[in-house]
């Protein structure tokens, strides 16, 4: 994963705990969201392919078994994860609450 402070837009940034199950998912929907735009809509494009360079590889999906994960979450009750707010781009406070 990158955490190299790089943002396109908008001053806020968000934090987000996400389950290995919850990551693959997402993973697979913004690879699925990317093929259905067309060649028209660079600019969604390229906001999508910023998401993805924030995951990890396709490698390391690829070694993500959902069942397995889901199992284990069950069994352990699992995890929803979170969405925090960080503090806005000039560090006077938070950013907007994404809960």
């Amino acid at each position: 994963m990158s955490d190299d402070g790089n943002t396109s837009a908008g001053p806020f940034k968000y934090h987000l705990e996400l389950t290995p199950a919850q990551l693959k998912i997402t993973h697979t929907a913004l690879h699925s969201l990317l093929d259905d735009f067309g060649h028209e809509q660079s600019d969604v494009h390229g906001v999508i392919r910023e998401v993805l360079d924030k995951l990890p590889d396709d490698h390391a999906m690829r070694a993500v078994r959902l069942e397995g994960e889901l199992e284990r979450e069950l069994d352990g009750g699992g995890s929803s994860g979170s969405v925090s707010a960080l503090p806005d781009a000039d560090g006077d406070g938070p950013g907007p609450s994404a809960a």
